[in-house]
C-alpha cells in the first residue's frame, strides 16, 4: 500500500454576514483552525453592499498560504 501525504500551499476562503463582529469572528476562528495545518493569512479582501431593504451584507475572502 503507497500513501503519500501533501501539504497544502494555497487555500482562498469565502465568509458573508449581516454584521462586522461575526464575520470577524468567523474569519478569527477559522484563522486559529488553519495554524493547525500551518497556513497563515497572505492576503485579504472584503465588502459591503446594501440591499433593496437598506439592510447591510459585509463579505470577506481570506488567502491562506503555507507557511515557510
Amino acid at each position: 500500500m503507497n500513501f503519500q501525504l501533501d501539504l497544502i500551499e494555497d487555500k482562498i476562503e469565502f465568509y458573508e454576514a449581516y454584521d462586522l463582529k461575526t464575520l470577524e469572528k468567523n474569519i478569527q476562528m477559522q484563522i486559529e483552525n488553519n495554524k493547525a495545518i500551518l497556513l497563515s493569512v497572505h492576503h485579504v479582501s472584503h465588502q459591503m453592499s446594501v440591499d433593496e431593504n437598506g439592510r447591510k451584507h459585509y463579505s470577506a475572502v481570506v488567502h491562506f498560504k503555507a507557511k515557510r
